[in-house]
């Protein structure tokens, strides 16, 4: 007999009332990222057949070049999240400054912000590897009722409502998390419906998968350097197995199933780190974190940093909580 799938929408309605904010605001605007995930998905599945792969000609705030894809991307959630009048702000790697949202009556109601990195990892579509979106969701800390302002977007990572990743691979996936826990649902290409496929996702405690790129090893820290000498010896269960997509969200999701360490240090060409702490990391750590992972500068949980800036870049390591947490001790071991 076919096993009974339950749907994203499904899950969402039943799990509304263990969410502290249940006032249906919540399960509109993960519903509205699911809308814009399936449109985006559709777009990546067209690469190679339509004019969308290549670079768009411009630049982001970061310097980077813009892929045609982040361009679509980014305008396909921006438009889905405003024409349904559920968040009061956005803030996207892809744009200089956040977007204030003014709600139907033009009261500025509604209560949530989201941050997004509307297509991690593009660069990989001309060769056809796994891409995804990362999103965070956060409570204004303004007035309901006024326009948002800087302050509902620069928060600490702690202050996260929700939290995920969509990931374009051999199947597309939707992970969240609301803070009580980690559930991954499968798109069924057939039915335009995701389908709770990995619940409860959990990193195991150790791993033998580390992920960072090598080629800029003459460039990081003596702790980083020795961390990842360790990771090579052969003793115990080691040398460890090194696997480096380079889409944090392809890393992130092989690791979180398979146990490993994600790392993107900060280094004598990139001296505050490349990801950035709002789009990327705080997300990521959330997820990680309520996975039985742990998220990390190298010294300080991630979540607990306080943002000073839309584009921040922090350094990364991210993963299961002892590999963690034996990089930090070389780390710590260094710079003694």
């Amino acid at each position: 007999m076919t096993k009974q799938y339950k749907t994203l929408g499904e899950f969402i309605i039943e799990n509304q009332d263990s969410f502290k904010y249940s006032s249906g605001e919540l399960s509109r605007l993960l519903n509205g990222l699911r809308l814009a995930a399936k449109v985006v998905n559709h777009e990546v599945n067209k690469a190679g057949l339509v004019d969308i792969l290549g670079e768009a000609g411009d630049q982001n705030i970061q310097g980077e070049n813009q892929q045609k894809l982040d361009v679509l991307a980014n305008e396909k959630f921006i438009q889905t999240l405003k024409k349904r009048e559920i968040v009061c702000g956005i803030a996207s790697e892809e744009e200089d400054d956040f977007i204030s949202i003014n709600s139907f009556d033009n009261q500025h109601q509604n209560k949530y912000v989201v941050l997004i990195d509307p297509l991690d990892g593009s660069s990989n579509i001309d060769v056809n590897v796994s891409v995804g979106t990362i999103f965070s969701i956060y409570r204004r800390v303004t007035p309901v009722g006024t326009p948002v302002t800087i302050d509902d977007f620069l928060q600490p990572g702690v202050n996260q409502i929700a939290a995920g990743y969509i990931i374009y691979g051999t199947s597309t996936m939707l992970v969240y998390t609301t803070g009580d826990g980690v559930n991954g649902f499968t798109l069924n290409p057939a039915l335009g419906t995701f389908y709770l496929s990995h619940p409860n996702m959990r990193y195991p405690d150790t791993g033998n998968i580390y992920s960072i790129n090598e080629g800029n090893y003459v460039h990081f820290s003596q702790g980083v350097k020795d961390y990842i000498k360790y990771c090579q010896k052969e003793e115990d269960d080691r040398p460890y197995t090194s696997r480096y997509i380079g889409s944090l969200v392809s890393d992130f999701h092989r690791n979180m199933i398979k146990g490993g360490i994600y790392m993107y240090p900060k280094s004598s060409v990139a001296t505050e780190g490349k990801l950035r702490l709002l789009y990327e990391c705080n997300p990521m750590a959330f997820v990680a974190e309520q996975a039985n992972g742990l998220a990390s500068d190298g010294k300080n949980r991630i979540m607990e940093i306080d943002p000073k800036e839309l584009h921040q870049r922090v350094p990364f390591f991210c993963g299961s909580r002892k590999m963690v947490e034996k990089a930090e001790e070389f780390i710590k071991k260094a710079n003694a």
